[in-house]
Formats: C-alpha cells, structure tokens, sequence
C-alpha cells in the first residue's frame, strides 16, 4: 500500500508540475467568467429598453438597421430577449474573423450600441479560457489535454488525501490552525482541505469541459447513455430549385419569427438566423427559460417553402430529444453551475476558485519538501 501511494504521489506531482499553469489559467478565467452576464446587466445600460405597449420590428426591419450601422459585415442572426431588453444583431465571421454586437431598439430599431466582442474584457476572458489566448489550433488541444492531467490528478490527490484510518480522518476534514502560525502546515491544510471538499464538484467540471475538449469524449459519454445521433452540428439545407417559384410575400425571416412566436408565447429569447447563402436554411432558436440553454428548440425551415426541416444531430426539437440528448446539452449549464440557478453559479464559482489555488498551494508544497530534502543532504555530507 504504501508504494502505491509513493506512486500515486509521484504521478500527481510531475502531472501537476507540468500542467499547473495551464490549469491556474483555466480555473481563474473560469471564476471571472461565472458572473458575466450579471455583472453586464449592472454595467451595460444600453442592453435594457424600456418597455412599450407595441409590438417589436421585424427581423428583417433590424437587420436593415443594424447593415447600415456595420456596412460590408455579414450579419449572423437577429435575437430578441424580452419586452425590457434590446434586441441584438449579431455579425460573426471566421475568415475574416470578426465579432461585432449591434444593440437596437426591438420597437424603434434605435441603435443603442455597436461593440467590437473581440475587445470586450468577458470575451477575451473567455478566449483565455479556451484557447490560452494562443491561436485556437494550439490552445484547445493545449487546454483539452491538461483538463484530462487535471482529472487525473483530481483522482490521485483523492486517493493520496484517504486516510488510512479514524485517527487521520478527523485530522483531514478540518483545518488544523489553532495551535500553530507556520504558513507551511495552513498552506498544506488549504491544498488538502479544501482539495478534497472541492474535488468532488471540480470533477464534475472539468468532465464536462472534457465533452468539448475531445470529441471522442463527447461521443463515449453520449452513446454510453443510448445516444442515436451526432454530436456535430451540421447545416439544414434549403431545397435551391424552389427559388424561382415560390411568390414573393414579406421576407422568410420575418415569417418565421411570427410563426416561432404564435407556438412559443412563452419564449424568454428567440434568435432567428440569417441565411449565408442561396442554400442555408433559416435556424431559429426559441428558448423559454432564463439563465440556462438546454431546453432550447433549434428549428429549421427552408428560406423558399418554410417547410421545416428535419436534422439528425442533438441541436433540433426539445419535444424529440431524449436522455442522452438531454444530458449533453445540459453540459454547458452544468459547467457553469446554471442547471442549480443562483446558486450553483457561486458554488462553481468557489470551487473554481479553490481549483486555481490548487498549483499555487501544490508548488509551495513540493518546493518546502525539495528544500528540506536539499538541506538533509547537505547536512549528512557535512558531518560525513
């Protein structure tokens, strides 16, 4: 037993040297993250409306708005959120890469607000969460990788925490500071401690963190659970042929948004996308709860017929998704700790925090053993 926890040791430790930093990273930009969209709620003013008893524009009214705000940019997707929110005009682009959020009016398609996303303080925090702030073909596999250290690691400190019997079971459940000053033992302490009272829950983390760091991940989780159909989103197509016969009304996109909000009078947001060329289909997504995404309806209709078209992956009908489907796409929320409201937002962001101080805590650990071993050798040559 005990060269197996000699071995264990050994593993958490080279495994913590070396993803350490990474994992300091990850786990920082993850706590600053937790709070974003409330702590824009309070800083951001233009994101909110005041509230009229009219209807809002149509989509296809604000697009107009928002392309003449950021000409020679190609709009992404229209959302609305509310009678008290703006809507927003979303305009992303990969090559060239570009992120813009244009803030409207939903009554009077007043520009509130145009933000470059690339420059906002949340937005970069997150690449740093993702990607390292390093080109994305490095970072994530970077960042995947050292998640998957981070899980074994979080098992073998477990295993090298478990008392071997009663006596040191009380001992590690609490903090030991009352009859000692030395930062050694209450920095030990911190790491242990709270190391395994967090565990638990950072586990649960970085395993989802893990369902987009590795497909063959997402992929294991999901057919383990008697998942049908694809992981990857892939693009509705619209049928190209009906272009020329279908008679001109008001625009598909507005058709769609009225059609969305007579099945969903409920709705909290609905985002309706642009079609990006001649054989996309227009996606809309209707979410009816606040503050999570699993329970989103993605649909999909032809731009010429409206005829709603089906897909074979997670991302389609709530009604027809099942366990495995659920499970999955309840991954993000579950990240962030918005499937428990409130409340489980704080607790991730505590364990979060209690993650980040784990390579700090870890180093200064190994470092005061290093030097006591450094120190016991120089001593027995001395006297030798």
């Amino acid at each position: 037993m005990q060269n197996f926890k000699k071995i264990i040791g050994n593993i958490h430790l080279w495994l913590g040297l070396a993803s350490g930093l990474v994992v300091f990273i990850v786990s920082i930009t993850g706590c600053s993250y937790a709070f974003q969209e409330e702590i824009q709620d309070l800083t951001q003013p233009f994101r909110f409306v005041e509230a009229q008893n009219k209807a809002f524009l149509e989509p296809s009214k604000l697009e107009a708005i928002a392309k003449k705000a950021l000409p020679n940019k190609q709009l992404h997707a229209v959302m609305y959120s509310g009678k008290t929110k703006s809507a927003q005009a979303i305009f992303f682009h990969y090559e060239p890469s570009y992120y813009y959020i244009a803030y409207l009016n939903p009554y009077t398609g007043e520009v509130l607000k145009v933000k470059d996303m690339d420059s906002d303080f949340f937005r970069i925090v997150l690449m740093g969460h993702y990607y390292l702030w390093l080109p994305p073909t490095i970072g994530q596999p970077t960042v995947a990788i050292s998640t998957l250290v981070f899980v074994v690691m979080l098992i073998s400190g477990i295993i090298l925490w478990w008392p071997k019997n009663e006596s040191a079971a009380k001992q590690r459940f609490w903090f030991r500071w009352k009859n000692t000053t030395k930062w050694k033992r209450k920095n030990y302490d911190l790491h242990n401690v709270l190391g395994f009272y967090s565990a638990w829950i950072v586990l649960i983390i970085a395993l989802t963190g893990l369902v987009w760091g590795f497909q063959w991940f997402a992929n294991s989780v999901y057919w383990r659970l008697g998942g049908e159909k694809s992981t990857v989103f892939t693009e509705a197509y619209s049928d190209i042929k009906q272009k020329t016969t279908v008679t001109v009304q008001s625009p598909a996109i507005d058709r769609v948004w009225q059609k969305m909000l007579v099945e969903h009078p409920d709705a909290t947001t609905i985002e309706v996308h642009i079609p990006e060329s001649d054989s996309a289909s227009i996606a809309v997504n209707v979410n009816t709860e606040i503050g999570t995404y699993w329970k989103i309806d993605y649909r999909y209709f032809d731009q010429y017929s409206l005829k709603e078209l089906s897909v074979n992956h997670l991302y389609g009908r709530f009604h027809e998704a099942k366990l495995a489907d659920k499970v999955i796409r309840m991954n993000y929320d579950i990240h962030v700790g918005a499937i428990f409201g409130f409340a489980g937002k704080v607790l991730a962001f505590l364990v979060s925090l209690v993650a980040a101080s784990l390579p700090v805590s870890g180093v200064f650990i190994w470092w005061g053993r290093r030097k006591k071993q450094t120190t016991a050798t120089v001593s027995s040559k001395v006297y030798s």
